[in-house]
């Protein structure tokens, strides 16, 4: 049996991208192993049907822990079998490289976004100038890929020359009961990071009469915390941290509105394809989000959203309540998620990953 490892840095009990890949490649036929960090406070793992593999760390963060963790990573991989190798995102990519050369194997990058254009890459000119020698030197040697959306594979395309092809990152179709709603609150599930426009989502919530609640971690959290009470908003937005894949969706089919906000700073925000944005049209959710090429190209053909380019406090504040109050636009928006569900899901996407390895191997 043809043996796959996918390599991330993140807690592996709440990447529901990779899981969803790892389970489907799995029922394929291939013997699969996903392996990412363990945290001081990881959670047990849940039983999946492929293996998992947690490096510890003795650094949390910072330049202390990618060092840590692509040297640990390096020596895990070297000496186990591996027929294929795939790097999710660049912070992996140089020992997956490495590996595959002197294996001999096949290496494949799986995109997430443009990472070198994230906000927090983008905004540091120092650690900009290290991931950016970093992409020029490993994506053109990984001539096997896949990314997020076109958009991105274009740009992959123009800088590298590098044909990826596109799986997006949608849920998997499930039966859906739409709820009764006890309380209409907001929802934003993700990772809580700079650039997501927390700066001006949390002041709006002086404005919107109901609750936002925030399910998820990330490197903009204190900062998040603090304009809560900066604003004296600690009983109108809620923070609930890191939730399980299961227990998440239970916050999102009963949610009102879903929040899917970028700034457009650094190309990554500006040809996004958040996972959330596909969570919520799932859970039959009409959301607020960004008018920017992608999600317009979506909202276009199945309007499920409300999209704005101005991120301003008041903006964010008139569309929320325009979300909670005119029944009839929320209805139109909630069956055409009802319709989109059935067409942007991982029943779908699952085809085009499995015949790409099927390539591969």
């Amino acid at each position: 049996m043809k043996q796959l490892v996918f390599t991330v840095t993140n807690d592996l009990s709440y990447d529901q991208r990779m899981i969803r890949i790892c389970r489907s490649l799995s029922a394929a036929g291939y013997a699969v192993t996903l392996v990412g960090r363990q945290r001081r406070g990881s959670v047990p793992l849940l039983e999946q049907p492929f293996r998992q593999k947690r490096l510890s760390c003795f650094f949390a963060k910072g330049k202390g822990f990618y060092i840590e963790y692509n040297i640990r990573l390096f020596f895990y991989l070297i000496f186990n079998k591996i027929n294929v190798i795939c790097a999710i995102d660049l912070d992996t990519i140089l020992p997956c490289y490495w590996v595959s050369v002197m294996k001999g194997i096949p290496r494949v990058y799986d995109a997430h976004e443009l990472f070198c254009e994230m906000k927090e890459v983008v905004t540091r000119p120092r650690i900009y100038q290290f991931w950016k020698r970093v992409e020029r030197f490993a994506v053109p040697r990984f001539k096997a890929g896949y990314t997020v959306n076109q958009p991105i594979a274009t740009a992959f395309k123009e800088m590298y020359g590098v044909d990826y092809g596109v799986i997006r990152n949608v849920p998997v179709l499930q039966p859906l009961t739409i709820p009764e709603k006890q309380e209409p609150y907001i929802l934003y599930q993700g990772a809580v990071n700079e650039g997501r426009s927390f700066e001006t989502l949390i002041p709006a919530m002086q404005q919107v009469a109901a609750r936002l609640v925030i399910c998820g971690d990330g490197n903009f959290m204190e900062q998040a915390k603090a304009l809560v009470a900066a604003h004296g908003l600690q009983e109108r937005v809620i923070f609930k941290g890191l939730i399980l894949p299961h227990e998440l969706t239970n916050y999102t089919v009963n949610a009102w509105i879903g929040i899917t906000l970028f700034e457009n700073k650094g190309q990554s925000n500006y040809y996004s394809l958040a996972n959330r944005f596909f969570d919520y049209i799932q859970a039959g959710i009409p959301q607020l989000g960004v008018d920017y090429p992608v999600y317009r190209e979506i909202n276009n053909q199945y309007p499920i959203a409300v999209l704005i380019n101005d991120l301003s406090p008041d903006s964010i504040a008139v569309q929320l309540n325009r979300l909670l109050n005119d029944v009839v636009l929320y209805r139109e928006l909630q069956q055409n998620c009802v319709t989109a569900r059935t067409i942007f899901n991982w029943q779908q996407e699952e085809k085009k990953l499995i015949a790409f390895y099927s390539t591969i191997i």
